[in-house]
């Protein structure tokens, strides 16, 4: 989940996002068939003149066929004018936090589950539960757990795109060059450090970053721990031991080299195109399922999906939303953005050009639909997903308010363990009595 800086700690970080899928009520084998019965199905009364603005983050494959919906939406609705806002998921946040101090945000923002607090706990967000009541956004076809997923505070404030598991993109070429074979789907981090030790004998590394804000948390999960407190108002896990495991054995990979520096991680701009697995410099990306496809667009080659370590990966491991579709309280066009958002979910012709890059589709009936039509990379994605339901675990509450707060600190502290500029058990020390007061807050 759904990404930047080190390594087992980047570990930590880099994953984010996901979906299950469904397509719309008419005929998946018609391209003219898009949504059925819904709300995007039809013009906005009147057909006056309405104007949307989108944003969203992601690389340039997504950026592209994001377009293409959204002229196919203003093709059904040719009264709508639609103006789009993407970058990088670093950028984005940077633009999108101006924004809301300005009450400026566009109507429609992509959503993270990590910054879901952040922007409904200051009521940013609209409640989307009417809009579903009125059948302006139809979900009558989407489990309720998926739909659960976008809740905060008792309100719908988003809605999920697609369903994510975590995953490591994997590159077999690589690991023929190392003469190794493919991982188990139960191997261990003690083979993940021998796969390290063996690639870097052929000048491969295993990754070049693992988000600190993903995979530590997924590591926590694995020793039956989280990350927070089910009230927010202070860390999970009782004592220091996961976190100086963890960082010991992340420093131990970082210092034997298999992943990048932290210098040159810090050159990367966090897209698909500059990732060193997509370069044939790495033999994996830990990243969330729904980027599989892009990276196997940017690498132009042949890439599998394969689970993260374990022991206990099933525990570690969960279904998430790998991103989902917000309206803000500031926009003066609600209507239209929940018949966007149905658009999005329902309509079979959008589908078609999204397939799943966003995450498994969460519409049963638009997922049947689209199976026949999958590229083999899509089609992995689909049937890692499906496996992942079999062997995953719920998923923890949303992260609470000051959670940002709580990333950036863990970021940091991370990327002083790895510069042997604190030991793991001060950072382990500083990260509990930090963390605990920035939580303290959420207290009533």
């Amino acid at each position: 989940m759904k990404k930047t800086v080190t390594t087992l700690v980047a570990l930590s970080m880099l994953v984010t996002a996901i979906g299950c899928g469904s397509k719309d009520n008419n005929n998946a084998a018609s391209p003219s068939a898009s949504s059925g019965a819904t709300a995007s199905a039809s013009a906005t009364p009147n057909n006056q003149p309405v104007k949307l603005r989108i944003a969203w983050w992601g690389g340039q494959a997504r950026h592209d066929y994001t377009l293409k919906v959204i002229d196919l939406y203003k093709q059904k609705h040719p009264n709508v004018t639609i103006e789009a806002e993407y970058a990088a998921f670093d950028d984005y946040w940077k633009k999108l936090a101006p924004q809301a101090a300005a009450s400026d945000l566009p109507d429609i923002i992509q959503m993270d589950v990590t910054y879901l607090s952040q922007y409904a706990g200051k009521g940013q967000l609209e409640d989307l539960q009417p809009y579903v009541k009125a059948n302006k956004i139809n979900l009558a076809d989407v489990s309720q757990n998926v739909v659960g997923s976008g809740m905060y505070g008792g309100k719908l404030a988003m809605v999920s795109l697609g369903t994510n598991a975590l995953g490591a993109t994997v590159d077999p070429a690589a690991l023929q060059k190392a003469g190794a074979s493919m991982p188990a789907k139960t191997w261990t981090w003690d083979d993940m450090g021998a796969l390290g030790a063996q690639l870097k004998t052929s000048g491969k590394l295993l990754f070049d970053t693992m988000r600190y804000d993903v995979f530590f948390p997924y590591y926590l999960r694995t020793t039956g721990n989280t990350l927070y407190s089910a009230d927010g108002t202070q860390l999970g896990y009782a004592d220091d031991k996961p976190f100086i495991d963890y960082y010991k054995q992340f420093q131990k990979w970082y210092d034997a080299g298999y992943m990048l520096t932290l210098d040159k991680l810090g050159q990367k701009k966090g897209l698909p195109e500059d990732d060193e697995m997509v370069l044939g410099n790495a033999f994996a990306s830990v990243a969330w399922s729904n980027q599989f496809v892009g990276f196997s667009a940017a690498a132009k080659r042949d890439l599998e999906l394969q689970p993260i370590p374990g022991p206990n990966g099933n525990k570690g491991l969960f279904m998430k939303p790998s991103m989902g579709f917000s309206i803000t309280n500031n926009s003066k066009v609600k209507e239209e953005a929940a018949k966007f958002i149905d658009f999005w979910i329902n309509d079979i012709d959008a589908n078609k050009l999204i397939k799943g890059e966003r995450g498994v589709p969460i519409s049963a009936k638009v997922k049947d639909a689209l199976k026949p039509l999958l590229t083999p990379a899509e089609t992995k994605v689909f049937e890692y997903v499906a496996w992942a339901e079999q062997n995953s675990s719920p998923m923890d509450p949303p992260s609470p308010v000051g959670s940002v707060e709580v990333e950036k600190l863990l970021k940091d502290l991370s990327e002083q363990i790895l510069y042997k500029k604190t030991s793991v058990e001060d950072a382990a020390a500083k990260f509990r009595k930090e963390a605990n007061a920035i939580l303290a807050k959420n207290k009533k």
